[in-house]
């Protein structure tokens, strides 16, 4: 029998995921002692708004995973494939691992499951007749685009509704938090990684 209780405990606790006082009480991971109480309180606002939206971004992930009866490699080679189409580039397996971080065994994997889903096309490259060239099938396309990229487009307007100034303020906060997250040189990191 379950606690009547548990959902609001479980509403308690997850409201407070990234309220830094309740995730770091004793700061002993940010030091915040030159700020105001409003502005720890509004940075907890800032992160729990990007929590929402890699929640809202895995969801919407998940859902056209489920829709296109893909994995996540796949729909991150479909849209590479996509965006190639686009630009008029002629995608080789060896650039299609390289993107996707893949081994030559597993891109040919990858591209024997989307070809046999009737995903992608694999022909002899128009200038290297020993390479192939990849690319995503019309259908596919036109799902992916109607769809999945559909709903990802609404991201533009988010941002189309910012100033040209505000724009610039989230553009630096996004690229100095990638900085600040990034793995290179952190001792916990490069000791496991071996």
């Amino acid at each position: 029998m379950s606690d009547p209780q548990e959902p609001q405990q479980w509403q308690a606790i997850s409201q407070n995921l990234f309220d830094v006082d309740s995730s770091d009480p004793n700061s002993e991971l940010v030091d915040r002692s030159s700020l105001s109480t409003e502005e720890v309180a509004q940075i907890g606002r800032v992160m729990k708004s990007l929590a929402d939206l890699r929640n809202a971004e895995r969801a919407v992930a998940e859902a056209s995973e489920k829709y296109m009866k893909l994995n996540t490699q796949d729909m991150r080679a479909l849209h590479y494939l996509i965006v190639a189409k686009h630009q008029n580039e002629v995608v080789t397996p060896g650039m299609l691992g390289h993107y996707l971080n893949l081994s030559p065994a597993s891109i040919t994997k990858l591209l024997n499951r989307l070809e046999k889903g009737g995903h992608i096309v694999r022909e002899v490259h128009p200038f290297d007749r020993r390479a192939f060239a990849i690319e995503v099938t019309p259908s596919t396309r036109t799902s992916a685009m109607q769809t999945v990229g559909k709903q990802h487009a609404k991201r533009f307007q988010s941002a189309a509704r910012l100033t040209p100034e505000e724009r610039e303020v989230v553009i630096r906060f996004f690229e100095d938090m990638t900085q600040e997250l990034l793995l290179e040189g952190v001792d916990w990191f490069e000791s496991s990684s071996h």
